[in-house]
């Protein structure tokens, strides 16, 4: 082992401070999970009282996103070098302070600068909080069962937001859905210092700051041009140079990491075809999954009409599943009949909920969707939970902050892609197929056929038939974008289920912890390395 690059780990985890860990750091997976759904809730309320520009209101959505996706793989190899207890606490801390100036942010810029400090926050506490986890359950089943209900809890939490925003915001200001951030975040900072075990075993190396350039700029260019295109389409002015510069950055930054004794990641991590088929599956579920999340959003309340509230109600019988299956379902399923086909299997049920969602319409019952939401669920549930134990259990625990960090990326860029690619399906539909009722104003109809949102706005200020015709005609074009969009998740689904199947196949059920690995010199060509296939 060369002593430059870690120490040797005696971190000793009794029963009640390992289980202490994990409440801990359950608590901290709620917030940022409930805080993706909350704001899209509080949009309207805050739109009202700070009149941000259209510009504005974009920023003030993807300052979180952008910044915690650029900056994970950064703050897991800084995790890595400090310890991981010190990077949570210091989250924690950032974390409750940017929620109470974002509940009190008096103008739109104070607002989206509030929000990229949230974003630096989650950064340090995602890839610090499964590491710890990784370290302190090492018992591969029970580590499993544990990444299950983690997961799962986080899923729920998604599905929660809106319900608790909803509630919130009928008796509250906008401010609330934030504010409620501090007193989680000060539960743990007076138990975590007590509970929290310190760790030792760190990768010593210096961080590499030219590394962390090249790493912030390509995840950026990347993220950014996934969601410029999914508000507007690929053929933008823009997109293409930011994905090549995006993309460039990157391949400067895997080959920069190839040459350095300490890299800010090991990109040997991706030779093991545990971690790298995980990793894939995983960014490809996320694909899928958010995109129809969104887009049940959306059909709950401009197509049917509900409250927010009620819209996420309707959505906790998914959330609910997704929890069932990741942490009741996958762990003995792994058991038996082995990892990849527990993940194909996942991914195959959820194929079939989203085939499933293209018969429904505008006068399906509520409670004929429950079960095809439940069953999505499930499936997802327990691809994802598999995935997610695979990437932290096929690393060394000295790099578990950095395979963290690399699998929580690729999930923001799987949910970017999702959003870029079944939205634009789904835009596509919709424009194509609404059939809207000739002598219509010129704003109005260029409004209509923008977007189910733009035809409900643009039909208030029209007579009651026309307006009712218009909204009708929306309506019914939605309907057949949100098929074509379920239809092409479920495809996804089934190809990722393919190769799930295949880059896991020789994973084992357990998997045998892995020692840390001395670094191969750069000019070496070789490697003696065992790999996990």
């Amino acid at each position: 082992m060369n002593p430059s690059t870690a120490r040797t780990d005696t971190v000793a985890f009794s029963n009640p401070r390992k289980w202490g860990t994990f409440g801990i750091c359950v608590l901290l997976v709620l917030v940022p999970n409930i805080d993706l759904t909350a704001l899209n809730q509080a949009v309207p309320h805050l739109t009202a009282d700070l009149h941000p520009s259209a510009t504005q209101i974009l920023w003030i959505a993807d300052a979180y996103g952008f910044v915690l996706a650029g900056l994970l793989i950064t703050m897991g190899g800084v995790g890595d070098r400090i310890g991981h207890k010190k990077m949570l606490l210091t989250g924690t801390v950032l974390f409750a302070a940017a929620s109470a100036v974002t509940a009190y942010a008096s103008t739109a810029e104070m607002l989206i600068a509030a929000r990229a400090a949230l974003g630096v926050a989650g950064a340090t506490i995602m890839p610090s909080a499964l590491s710890l986890i990784r370290r302190a359950f090492t018992d591969p089943k029970e580590r499993t069962t544990v990444v299950g209900i983690f997961f799962g809890i986080g899923g729920l939490a998604v599905g929660l937001g809106p319900v608790v925003s909803g509630a919130l915001l009928d008796h509250f200001w906008w401010g609330s859905v934030f504010l409620i951030n501090v007193p989680i975040m000060a539960v743990v900072l007076a138990a975590g210092p007590f509970v929290l075990p310190e760790t030792p075993n760190l990768v010593t190396g210096r961080l590499d700051l030219v590394s962390v350039l090249l790493s912030i700029t390509g995840i950026l260019g990347l993220v950014y041009a996934v969601k410029e295109a999914a508000v507007d389409g690929f053929g933008q002015a823009g997109v293409g140079t930011s994905a090549l510069i995006g993309v460039a950055a990157l391949v400067v930054f895997v080959h920069r990491q190839t040459r350095l004794a300490d890299p800010l990641i090991d990109v040997r991590l991706f030779r093991r075809g545990a971690f790298t088929g995980a990793v894939s599956t995983n960014m490809f579920a996320m694909f899928a999954l958010v995109a129809q999340s969104l887009i049940f959003s959306l059909f709950f309340q401009l197509a049917l009409g509900w409250s927010p509230l009620k819209a996420g109600l309707a959505g906790l019988p998914g959330a609910a599943g997704a929890m069932i299956g990741g942490a009741a379902l996958a762990p003995p399923l792994i058991g038996v009949f082995g990892r990849a086909r527990v993940a194909a299997s996942g991914l195959l049920v959820s194929a079939i909920s989203f085939s499933g969602f293209a018969l429904v319409g505008l006068d399906t019952d509520y409670l004929r969707m429950v079960p095809l939401m439940i069953v999505g669920g499930l499936g997802m549930g327990m691809a994802m939970t598999v995935t997610a134990d695979t990437v932290l259990a096929s690393v060394p625990k000295e790099r578990s902050g950095a395979a963290s960090a690399i699998s929580e990326t690729a999930n923001e860029l799987g949910a970017a892609l999702g959003m870029a690619v079944l939205g634009s399906v789904l835009n596509a539909v919709y424009r194509s197929t609404i059939d809207l009722p000739a002598g219509l104003p010129a704003a109005a109809e260029h409004a209509a056929e923008d977007s189910l949102a733009g035809a409900v706005e643009a039909a208030a200020a029209l007579p009651a038939q026309l307006a009712a015709e218009v909204t009708g005609a929306a309506k019914a074009a939605f309907v057949d974008g949100m098929h074509a969009s379920m239809l092409c998740s479920a495809a996804f689904a089934g190809l990722v289920a393919v190769s799930a199947l295949i880059t896991l196949r020789n994973v084992p059920k357990v998997i045998p912890e892995i020692a840390d690995e001395e670094p191969v010199p750069a000019t070496s060509g070789k490697s003696d390395i065992t790999l996990l296939d």
